[in-house]
This record gives C-alpha cells, sequence and structure tokens, in this order.
C-alpha cells in the first residue's frame, strides 16, 4: 500500500526530505479517485459507502447492475495510512482491503470496518474507519509504480517511475534502486512528449503498444493535475496495465500545498480531521506550526531554524521534544496563549521549554501569551524560558512580577539542561504518584 513518504525515501540519492513545520492536505483515496477522474485519468469503476447496508446496495446494485456481468469487488476501508491490507482493527477484525464476491459479503465486512481503528504499520495508534470505498476488481498483466513530486533536489516537480509496483516501493528502493527511474520536470516547460515516452519506456511497456501510448498520455494528464490542483505529491501504487492494455490507476495517494489553500477551496473543504492528531488539527486552526513527536519536552519556539535547533539540544542533553511548535516571526497574544495550552494539555508532556530570539516577534508578546494561558488554565508543568532579543527586559518584568513560579535561563545550553532535569523529575514523581516540589511547582 502507499506511504507518504514512498517517494522521498526512494529519492534519498538525489534529494533529501524537507524538514521543519509543513503541513500538506491529504485527502482519502476516493477523493484522489474523483479528481483523477476529472483530469481525464483513467480509475475502476468506485463508490464510497458510510454504512453497510449503503455498502450492501452498491455491490448489488451499483457495481453489479441487473443483466450486466458480474463483477468482484474490492473493498478498502478509508483511513489515511499506508499498509491498510495488512492492518488489524482494535476489535481483532484483521485486514482493511478484502475481496468480495457474494452478496453479503459487502455489508459483513463494512460492519467490521465502519466505526472501529484501523492499526498499521505506519499509525500504530488505530485511526477510525467511517467511510468503506467498493471498488471494481481489476485484474492486471503488469504492476507499476508511479509518481510525482516536488523535490528539493532539483529544485521542481519530479516524475518517479518503476516497473516494481503493487509492493513497498521503500524495499524496492533498498533492494533494487536500479529500477527506480527518476526525472526533472522544468516546471516552466512542463512534462515533455520525450520525457514521457521515456518514462512509460522505463515502466517496462513496449513502445508502440496500446499501454505505452496509454501511459504518456495518462502521465501528461496526471502532471497536469499536478499544477492545476497545486499538489506536492502524486503517488500511484499500483498503476496496473490490464490484458486489454488500457492503463488504470489502481491505488492513489495526494497531497496539496496548504499555501494553496485558497485556490483549491472546494478541495480543502473535504479534509477529513478525524484522521489527523487533534493537537495538529487544533493548532492549524490558529496558524500555529505544530507537528506531535514522541517525546516529553514541549516546545516553543519562533523560527524553524531555532526549532530544529532547540530540539537538537534538547536530545544532546539526553531528552526528546515531544513536538516542534513554530509560533512564527508575527504571532499575536493570542497565538502565544493557545499553543501554550495545546503543550500544557499534552499528557506526554513533563516539562515546557519556550525559546524566543526576539526580532519582529517581541519577548513581551510572548511572556504575555504565556502569562494569560497560565490564568485561564493554571500551570501544572514546569516552565524553562530562554529570551533574547527586542523587548527582553520588559518579558522578564513580567514573567517575575506574573505571581507564577516560571524558571528563567541565561541561554539556550542551560534551558536544555534545565528542561531535561525537571522533565526527569516530573515523570519520576508521576510514577511513584507522590508529591515532590520543584521551583513552586506541585508535581
Amino acid at each position: 500500500m502507499l506511504s507518504s513518504t514512498v517517494a522521498r525515501y526512494a529519492l534519498r540519492r538525489t534529494a533529501n526530505p524537507a524538514v521543519g513545520a509543513v503541513r500538506n492536505l491529504n485527502v482519502h483515496e476516493y477523493i484522489s479517485m474523483e479528481i483523477m477522474k476529472n483530469h481525464g485519468i483513467q480509475t475502476p469503476e468506485c463508490y464510497v459507502a458510510s454504512n453497510p447496508e449503503e455498502a450492501e446496495n452498491i455491490f448489488l446494485n451499483s457495481l453489479n447492475r441487473p443483466g450486466a456481468p458480474k463483477k468482484d469487488i474490492v473493498i478498502k476501508a478509508q483511513v489515511l495510512s499506508g499498509g491498510r491490507g495488512l492492518g488489524t482493527f482494535k476489535n481483532g477484525f484483521k485486514g482493511g482491503v478484502h475481496m468480495v464476491t457474494k452478496p453479503g459479503q459487502a455489508r459483513e465486512f463494512a460492519a467490521a470496518m465502519l466505526g472501529n481503528e484501523l492499526v498499521t504499520k505506519q499509525a500504530p495508534n488505530g485511526i477510525v474507519c467511517n467511510k468503506v470505498l467498493l471498488m471494481e476488481r481489476m485484474y492486471m498483466r503488469r504492476e507499476m509504480y508511479l509518481s510525482i513530486l516536488m523535490d528539493r533536489g532539483s529544485q521542481g516537480p519530479l516524475l518517479v517511475a518503476s516497473p516494481r509496483g503493487g509492493t513497498s516501493i521503500e524495499d524496492v528502493a533498498a533492494t533494487n534502486p536500479e529500477v527506480i527511474f527518476t526525472q526533472p520536470i522544468d516546471i516552466t516547460e512542463g512534462l515533455t512528449p520525450e520525457g514521457a515516452h521515456r518514462m512509460a519506456s522505463n515502466l517496462g511497456l513496449e513502445e508502440g503498444s496500446t499501454g505505452h501510448d496509454k501511459a504518456v498520455i495518462l502521465m501528461q494528464n496526471l502532471y497536469s493535475m499536478f499544477i492545476a490542483c497545486d499538489c506536492t505529491q502524486v503517488e500511484v501504487n499500483p498503476l496496473a496495465e490490464t490484458p486489454e492494455g488500457d492503463i488504470v490507476v489502481c491505488d492513489a495517494k495526494v497531497n496539496f500545498d496548504d499555501n494553496a489553500e485558497f485556490r483549491q477551496s472546494s478541495i480543502f473543504a473535504r479534509r477529513d480531521t478525524s484522521q489527523e492528531d487533534v493537537r495538529e488539527v487544533d493548532a492549524s486552526k490558529y496558524d500555529l506550526n505544530y507537528i506531535g513527536l514522541e517525546g516529553t519536552i514541549g516546545c516553543m519556539v519562533n523560527g524553524a531554524g531555532l526549532a530544529m535547533s532547540t530540539m537538537d539540544i534538547i536530545q544532546l542533553k539526553g531528552g526528546s521534544p515531544a513536538n516542534f511548535l513554530d509560533v512564527g516571526g508575527g504571532a499575536n497574544e493570542t497565538q502565544v496563549q493557545k499553543a501554550f495550552e495545546i503543550l500544557n494539555s499534552d499528557s506526554q508532556v513533563k516539562a515546557i521549554l519556550v525559546n524566543i530570539f526576539g526580532g519582529i516577534m517581541r519577548c513581551d508578546v510572548i511572556a504575555t501569551g504565556i502569562i494569560n494561558a497560565a490564568k485561564e488554565i493554571g500551570i501544572n508543568k514546569p516552565i524553562v524560558i530562554r529570551l533574547q532579543g527586542t523587548n527582553v527586559n520588559e518579558a522578564k518584568t513580567l514573567i517575575e512580577g506574573c505571581g507564577f513560579r516560571m524558571i528563567l535561563a541565561e541561554d539556550l545550553e542551560d534551558a536544555a539542561e534545565k528542561a531535561v532535569g525537571v522533565a526527569e523529575i516530573a515523570a519520576q514523581a508521576e510514577k511513584i504518584q507522590v508529591g515532590v516540589k520543584f521551583e513552586g511547582f506541585s508535581l
């Protein structure tokens, strides 16, 4: 199945993946299929269902119309994760992808999937399945891989293709990198016919064959969609050649640039926030750049570079960051307050490190936002604050007179050491369930 990092992993010889707070809209497979169909890209006949009866009706009356030849159907859980076929639902039902060959099965499978959480390699905590996709089964002569993504190495779109589709492209890239083909695309010129022909041959399709010609057309349509919809990645696995010579998209993943939301409002209106980290969804409402991680030290920083440095030094001092949170250079008190609330409400966070280098963002604005949050929700976690730059003295005066105990640090190294130390104390106190006093905090 597909993964959000497949193409980047496959391209590790030519480009490094971007780091930092980048949010790209990810939509369900059925939405990706609709968008592709609207751009002249051939997909199997498919319908989406929200309840078991609807799934059964689709199988009996939409995909198997009375009097028409009988079709086998594939039913797929619609969750934003790769590896669905090998996943297991928390209710014990195994597999997020199944064949439906007879009446009653669509209802049965949908009932087992809908409303339940699917655990996959990519989503070990599980993601709830609210819809299922019923799709015409495609008989394949050949399974291939195709993607287009924005590539930092070539500074533009990159076409990636492999004749080894239908399986983990990460594994193919690791064991047989010679069958991963890449082609930079000049964004001012677009995908040329010569480039599309060359990549169709790289897919293993015989030049001059019907399949080869249709693959060229599909690539050109796929690139047109990539540009028209402001995509950051379009990934097809598998891209199938049928016995009749058709080239069909059988599974697709599409990401969109969040900066283009004003142009792609109809697509962004279909964002499914139930599939996302609730902290990231909450942060995005306030235009905060937040990415949840697995550590215990919550970080609030202004600037992506400074945030990365802060996370690095936390790890250097023996700790682990619980998030990437860049409030940006122009954040206001409300945004700062919300950022602090998100960190403070995270049970995984044992201590909070605020690292601000005041430039456009004034240190006193950060201080006021934190103090307002403390007044609204209280403080139940140790807070270490390192401030430098614009209005730093005013900020320190506010913090010292606010009535809440916060630990001030002189530099980043000092701040990281203190944050790691108090996080360890807080974690130990939590384990042994005793009251421990630290710098005025009851832990």
